[in-house]
């Protein structure tokens, strides 16, 4: 791990003005951030820890719409656990369930789980060429190992996925994010604009400025309906998503649907919600238009059609 100055600021706005020196990055829970540093994948010059920043940042609220607003350092055990969650957003609180350990969830915060990024064995060995780690320098994961790597929204620089289960019902729910920016500006982004196709440029994950924070993430009011998550992995617990269903079924049989494992962000098309009324196979045609599966990840799009169909099953049975 390469040295680091490190500032523990007490208020947002103190947070903001420090991450403006060169080369900064905000650290909460670490849970990524650290493993980074040790392999120097990650090497900031500057550390701003943001566990500090005043009340409101760690609380769950009520907005006057009747959503809620969840605090970017709200610990993901705790967000699952919120009683509020589980009765009127339960697709949130299964996709917390369903990551990491329980250890890695108390640690873990809101703003945290957005911004984790890929789990692509070739970003994690600094051996390879890696075009998120080092811009231009190539993807070894194309023409590689690409078992766990994205079937939809990849670009000839980057087959990367996503791995936050959160951010699947997040989409899901039509989440909009909150954030503080350098200059002290506040903006609200739909969290559908928030992440990046890769492209070009797939070292910039997010459309987040350089230095902006998170400050909290809010949910519209509850849609009622059955909530379902479902994860498949190689694993049962520990493991980061081969494919991933997010959907809330209404009485009617309309509903929202969302995929995790598949892309560079969580996957979800207007198309698909809108075909959910004509069962599992008219839905995973909509959501996997388009895609470009490897021999080794082909299995993935059977796969996805299969889980749809036990998610929409499951949700009949209430």
């Amino acid at each position: 791990m390469k040295v680091f100055t490190y500032q523990r600021p007490t208020a947002p706005a103190d947070a903001v003005a420090a991450a403006r020196l060169p080369d900064t990055r905000f650290i909460a829970g670490g849970t990524n951030l650290l493993d980074l540093m040790k392999l120097e994948i990650e090497t900031p010059a500057h550390l701003v820890d943001v566990n500090r920043l005043g009340p409101g940042l760690d609380r769950i609220e009520v907005t006057a719409n009747g959503g809620l607003r969840i605090g970017a350092l709200v610990r993901n055990t705790d967000l699952a656990a919120d009683a509020r969650v589980r009765k009127d957003y339960g697709v949130l609180a299964r996709a917390l369930l369903a990551g990491a350990s329980q250890q890695l969830r108390n640690k873990a915060t809101t703003g945290g789980n957005l911004l984790q990024r890929t789990r692509c064995p070739y970003f994690y060995d600094t051996n390879m060429p890696c075009n998120k780690r080092h811009p231009g320098s190539g993807c070894a994961a194309i023409g590689g190992f690409t078992r766990n790597l994205a079937v939809l929204g990849a670009s000839e620089a980057c087959i990367a996925t996503h791995p936050s289960d959160m951010a699947v019902a997040m989409m899901l729910l039509d989440a909009s994010v909150d954030t503080l920016q350098p200059g002290g500006q506040v903006r609200t982004i739909p969290i559908a604009a928030l992440y990046r196709a890769p492209g070009d440029t797939p070292q910039l994950d997010t459309n987040l400025a350089p230095g902006e924070l998170i400050t909290a993430v809010s949910l519209p009011p509850p849609l009622g309906g059955t909530h379902l998550y479902r994860k498949v992995r190689d694993r049962s617990s520990y493991a980061f998503a081969l494919i991933s269903v997010a959907a809330v079924v209404l009485p009617d049989g309309s509903g929202r649907i969302a995929l995790g494992g598949v892309a560079h962000k969580p996957w979800r098309l207007p198309a698909a919600d809108a075909a959910m009324r004509q069962g599992a196979s008219a839905v995973a045609a909509q959501l996997l238009a388009g895609a470009r599966p490897t021999p080794d990840n082909a299995f993935k799009l059977p796969l996805v059609q299969r889980t749809i169909a036990a998610v929409l099953n499951d949700a009949k049975k209430g």
